[in-house]
């Protein structure tokens, strides 16, 4: 089979691969679509997780079941799926309080085994689930969107009356779509560039432009999300935060960053600060808002290339304005 492969750090090969079969409780997927993530960069720069080399990278895909293993039940080839990435242990104390996503040695697809830049991608049966005719490239953004939701979750989303997101990229315009999907309805995005600015107007949510400053934004929203992962925009989060508000870090700073914050304006505005890491077994619910969703949300998928020309992307030939840019097989 193709398939991208990382064989080292900061390298990247487009590589044939022997066909994958699976084992016991395991389902061989042929991928149909397959989202690029800064995660995949940092994967390839040798940041996140255990850097293991080589690998496939990709943990945001859908396809198709062409085998089962023996000992699964409830699927069949020709089931339409789309893949949660982590793997836990199970018996660490974070599984135990069922906090897969912080598993003390917390594995994914396309992280620390092989993913979904490939033809085919073998993983464990209780890691897919049921799509039913969703496009391929819709159940794609089930992962970026499972993580979102878990992000709204840890910062209880549902109470927030308005919402600030800084940040109008892929993972911001999904966190808007996620806010209106647990019920918030007054959501504006911030962003530098123009485009993005105006993608989300198109979508029916609020903006305003990063480049001009702007008092009315001063403790105005009961929820402020930093989706840009950039340490000085993280560090003014908290002045966008209404009294009694809550600041969450969604976006990925680098590990070594450092911001200063005021306990005393915590404790006077009592303000509460989240954070959130991936998503913990959020797809089916991911799913079930891209069903209530309409077309419109596809519109965060800017490029759909081949897999040849995705395995440029990652050498750094990225297309010019492009958001969610995924790899798609013929018949997706």
């Amino acid at each position: 089979m193709q398939a991208i492969l990382f064989p080292e750090r900061n390298s990247v090969d487009l590589a044939t691969l022997p066909d994958p079969r699976p084992g016991p409780g395991e389902v061989l997927v042929a991928v149909r679509a397959s989202g690029i993530c800064h995660t995949d960069i940092e994967v390839l720069r040798g940041n996140y997780g255990t850097s293991a080399f080589p690998v496939v990278p990709g943990h945001e895909y859908a396809g198709v079941i062409e085998e089962i293993g023996a000992g699964v039940q409830g699927l069949a080839p020709g089931d339409r799926v789309a893949v949660d990435p982590n793997v836990e242990c199970g018996r660490c104390a974070a599984c135990t309080r069922g906090w897969a996503h912080l598993c003390e040695d917390l594995r994914a697809y396309g992280v620390t085994q092989n993913g979904g830049f490939a033809d085919r991608s073998v993983v464990r049966a209780g890691a897919v689930h049921p799509i039913g005719d969703m496009a391929y490239d819709k159940a794609a953004l089930a992962e970026p969107l499972g993580c979102v939701l878990n992000g709204l979750g840890a910062a209880r989303a549902e109470q927030a009356r308005n919402a600030l997101i800084i940040g109008a990229g892929p993972i911001g315009l999904l966190l808007a779509f996620g806010l209106r999907g647990v019920g918030v309805t007054d959501i504006t995005l911030s962003d530098l560039e123009p485009s993005r600015l105006d993608l989300a107007r198109e979508l029916g949510f609020g903006t305003v432009s990063a480049r001009d400053p702007n008092p009315d934004l001063r403790h105005a929203f009961d929820l402020a999300i930093d989706a840009t992962g950039v340490p000085a925009v993280a560090a003014g989060l908290i002045d966008h935060v209404a009294n009694g508000g809550t600041g969450l870090f969604f976006g990925v700073c680098p590990s070594q960053a450092r911001i200063e914050i005021s306990p005393f304006e915590l404790f006077r505005r009592q303000v509460t600060l989240a954070g959130s890491h991936s998503l913990n077994h959020n797809i089916p619910q991911a799913l079930d808002l891209l069903r209530g969703a309409d077309d419109s949300i596809l519109r965060l998928v800017t490029h759909r290339l081949p897999l040849d020309e995705v395995a440029g992307v990652f050498r750094g030939s990225a297309p010019a304005g492009g958001l969610k840019i995924q790899a798609v097989w013929p018949g997706a």
